[in-house]
């Protein structure tokens, strides 16, 4: 496996509610630590990667949140404008063009363009150069967007290959669908929850990435994984005692049942991750949560 802080472009994808922001971000946090310089990006109306690190809300620019770490919020309408300017190399005829409601119409209904304007960002910035020629950034983490729309969102090179005529847009789409498939320079972290539901959808996204799309899955991550308290035979006693209720050791038994239970479906679930070959790294449930500064700092150990 090609070690994270080796990756110029790290996807973070998985299905909603699994945990993906907070991986993220401490993936983010924990490349940073190590001296690396590092992007962290995300998109949406909603969101919640600034608290989660504890920096102000993000914007459409580039800004330093701490040391050896930026962020931005990525806007399909400010990515537009900005590829325009990189294909127009006129910043007057791109807001002339962009400012006609024609045209703004026209952009708002193309099929899968604000998708590539959002991946075309993220993949540039992992790319961009200084003047001197050096990278800007050494690893970009993009937080993406869950299951089902981060793969409309990696579908559309492969579109814009099929449908798109010679020109800089169909370069663009094969150099970007190039460097997403290298598994040198990009990763694809795969967030999901030890449960059977989560496991399921997890196991039909990696089939999408690797057999659809071809892209190189860098890990699964199974998020607030339960430290187990029973032994198999402990557990296999305790579950019929799961509906019971009454006296306050009934209901103990009950919760012990409940939790045996949940171990069982976690230990199931880790086994059918850990058949994909995938290298499959556990953290912990944490007892005060994730949505915060001091929960991301304690899993940054993890990663």
């Amino acid at each position: 496996m090609v070690p994270f802080e080796h990756r110029r472009f790290l996807f973070v994808t998985g299905k909603g509610g699994s945990g993906k922001t907070t991986v993220s971000a401490a993936l983010a946090l924990a490349l940073a630590a190590r001296g690396l310089r590092v992007l962290v990006a995300t998109s949406g109306a909603k969101e919640r990667l600034s608290a989660v690190l504890g920096s102000p809300a993000l914007t459409t620019k580039i800004e330093p949140l701490q040391k050896n770490l930026w962020g931005v919020l990525l806007a399909s309408e400010v990515a537009l404008r900005e590829y325009g300017t990189l294909v127009l190399h006129s910043e007057t005829l791109v807001r002339a063009l962009f400012d006609s409601k024609y045209v703004s119409g026209l952009l708002a209904g193309a099929p899968g363009l604000k998708e590539w304007a959002l991946l075309g960002k993220a993949w540039y910035h992992a790319n961009e150069l200084e003047p001197d020629g050096s990278p800007r950034f050494d690893a970009v983490v993009f937080d993406a967007p869950a299951t089902g729309h981060g793969l409309d969102m990696l579908r559309v090179p492969k579109v814009i290959l099929a449908a798109a005529p010679p020109g800089r847009l169909r370069s663009d789409a094969e150099r970007a669908l190039q460097f997403l498939r290298d598994p040198k320079r990009t990763g694809f972290v795969v967030v999901t929850l030890p449960e059977e539901m989560p496991t399921n959808e997890t196991l039909e996204l990696l089939q999408a990435l690797e057999g659809e799309l071809s892209l190189p899955v860098a890990e699964i991550v199974a998020n607030s994984s339960l430290t187990p308290l029973f032994s198999a035979a402990e557990g296999h006693a305790l579950e019929p005692f799961v509906m019971l209720s009454g006296s306050a050791t009934e209901s103990a038994l009950a919760a012990a049942a409940r939790r045996a239970l949940a171990e069982r479906v976690q230990a199931e679930s880790l086994l059918r991750l850990a058949a994909t070959a995938h290298p499959l790294r556990q953290l912990p449930r944490l007892n005060g949560g994730v949505g915060t500064p001091q929960a991301i700092r304690e899993l940054i150990r993890f990663l």
